[in-house]
């Protein structure tokens, strides 16, 4: 076989099951050879649209994405999505054909390329290490979470590679691995913390994803309440004491807990500016601990008090087992260990660690109040009544042929199934989806916002449709994106996905225009004349309705009752009249 078969022979020996793309002719046979192992091809309509798909498909399948594609411009294409898989340490292969002749018109720096954005670059040398080196692009997106461009030279696919040894071919599996036990010394330091908290909430990330079990045996010894950021909500569903999601998205209940925290543990968790409102919601005396795989994301965005590497669910089990039976504290340290200032990992401090007596402190009050941490009876009945956005009363601003875009979300958490994946769009919109529609848990959520590009919100969909089959894919998205991504129409209906496409639609770039607006600016550059979406769909072939008000909507209840034998989009007419709140603290980063 040739090396560019040899590749696709080695990634389907590995696991990989799909792999989505646009062909040319620098990509052909290497995506022909994964088909011939038994991958999945999904092809898209866009280079663009191939690559979200990838990296939504890596993030609820649990496995290494692959994306193909053409050399130069194939790979030009493809660079927004590339760049929000590797800012987002989605793992994922890019294959991508490579001319490197600086004089043919394909020749661009790939290499280059792949820097710049925060993707690995590799490259196929020669016919005798092909093997060995897509093995390697492999290990590194599986094991390390890292996007990867393996350069495909065209002078190097033709190459013949002399019988490959059936070794070389393991078969290792493409889910992704954990990673490694946390060191004693810091796993009990979190637990002198946790137990002597009188408030403590985890915030868990993507990182914590697969940890769910593991935290909330924890949080029930800590007496935690559980939040998670935006990329991982539903993890904690069903939980009585899950807050939902931190940061812009917070319901106002969850902001106010989160910002009376005294400890807060990020648990594969950024703490970023989305995450933590730039710092809004950490109080002045809240200790700050943070738990990731990754040394170097400890303390990136704000600086901790204690910072632990390892994986989630196995730091978690270890400081569970410290703390003992629920309400209790650590087993005893020795006298000075895990006191307050010993250095901790990243360079932080450890100031905000108890003494022995604030601990017993702690634990006597848990006891006088009738709970645990920050856990008690009233507080769980203010969490089931309050919590959750539907909860929080507001003033409907429908009317005039357009609908309010917190009762259309609303209604329509009631009409979809439960059991759904919910994909979005960046935008002035966003917001009315992450909050108002339930998931069932932390695999119904996606969402492709690393790099904050409008556009990804269809494609995402796609990925998470075909990752996740057993589920009702929605895709939420506003006019300005679903325009940009507009030819995926044709790869939903292609694939047959009974998908529901929401287009929350205010006529312009709302985002720019409720952020300049209010100062005066022309907004002519930001806003746009109406456009039909719904008749657009049509012409792909997909279900449409156009909706202005609440009755507008028994039309989506009858496609759920329907065969659903093509995709829905709802061309929702949405109320403008201001910008959704959480894009204000947005801006504030900006």
């Amino acid at each position: 076989m040739n090396v560019a078969e040899a590749v696709g022979r080695v990634l389907a020996s590995l696991g990989v099951d799909t792999a989505f793309g646009v062909v040319g002719s620098g990509n052909f046979h290497v995506t022909n050879a994964l088909i011939e192992h038994g991958v999945r091809y999904v092809a898209a309509r866009h280079e663009g649209g191939a690559a979200t798909m990838a990296d939504a498909y890596a993030r609820l399948s649990g496995k290494v994405g692959v994306l193909s594609v053409h050399q130069g411009p194939g790979l030009t294409n493809a660079m927004t999505g590339i760049t929000e898989a590797a800012k987002s340490r989605t793992p994922l292969i890019v294959l991508a054909g490579e001319v490197t002749a600086p004089r043919s018109n394909f020749f661009v720096d790939q290499t280059a390329l792949a820097t710049a954005v925060g993707a690995v670059p590799m490259r196929i040398g020669s016919a005798g290490t092909a093997v060995a080196e897509t093995a390697e692009a492999f290990r590194l997106a599986r094991d390390e979470r890292r996007t990867v461009l393996l350069n495909l030279p065209l002078e190097v696919q033709d190459q013949t590679v002399q019988n490959p040894p059936d070794a070389a071919f393991p078969d290792s599996g493409a889910t992704l691995q954990a990673g490694g036990e946390p060191e004693a010394e810091a796993a009990g330091r979190l637990a002198e913390i946790l137990a002597a908290a009188r408030r403590p909430v985890f915030v868990a990330g993507r990182g914590g994803r697969t940890a769910r079990r593991e935290l909330e045996r924890l949080a029930e010894r800590a007496g935690a309440l559980l939040a998670t950021s935006a990329v991982a909500k539903g993890l904690f569903r069903g939980n009585p004491w899950s807050l939902d999601v931190s940061g812009g998205f917070a319901s106002p209940l969850t902001a106010e807990l989160i910002r009376d925290a005294d400890v807060i543990v990020g648990w594969g968790c950024a703490l970023n500016m989305w995450t933590m409102r730039q710092g809004a919601l950490i109080g002045p005396d809240a200790t700050v601990v943070q738990v990731d795989l990754d040394p170097a994301a400890l303390g990136a965005h704000r600086p901790v008090h204690l910072g632990v590497v390892g994986d989630v669910a196995l730091t978690a089990r270890a400081v569970t087992d410290l703390l003992g039976e629920a309400g209790r504290g650590p087993h005893p340290a020795a006298p000075g260990e895990y006191g307050a200032g010993t250095p901790a990992p990243s360079g932080g401090s450890v100031a905000g660690t108890p003494a022995a007596s604030d601990r017993d402190a702690a634990g006597r009050e848990r006891a006088a109040s009738g709970g645990v941490g920050y856990r008690s009876e009233a507080l769980a009945g203010r969490i089931a009544g309050e919590n959750r956005w539907r909860d929080v009363p507001y003033a409907d601003e429908g009317g005039d042929g357009r609908i309010d875009p917190r009762t259309l979300t609303i209604e329509l958490d009631d009409l979809l199934p439960a059991e759904r994946v919910v994909s979005i769009d960046s935008g002035n919109f966003m917001g009315y989806p992450a909050m108002f529609l339930d998931v069932p848990d932390e695999f119904g959520f996606c969402f492709t916002q690393g790099f904050q590009s409008i556009g990804l919100g269809l494609a995402t969909a796609i990925g998470a449709a075909v990752a996740r089959p057993d589920r009702l894919p929605v895709a939420a998205l506003g006019d300005g994106g679903a325009l940009m991504g507009i030819a995926e129409l044709e790869t939903v209906v292609r694939l047959g996905l009974p998908m529901v496409i929401v287009v929350y639609d205010d006529e312009g770039y709302g985002a720019e225009v409720h952020h300049f607006g209010p100062d005066g600016h022309r907004l002519d550059t930001v806003t746009f004349p109406p456009a039909d979406l719904a008749a657009i769909a049509r012409g792909f072939g997909c279900e449409a309705v156009t909706v202005r008000d609440r009755a507008d909507l028994a039309a989506v209840a009858g496609w759920v009752k329907g065969p659903r034998d093509r995709p829905l989009l709802v061309h929702a007419k949405v109320s403008a009249a201001r910008g959704s709140w959480w894009l204000e603290e947005a801006f504030r980063g900006h």
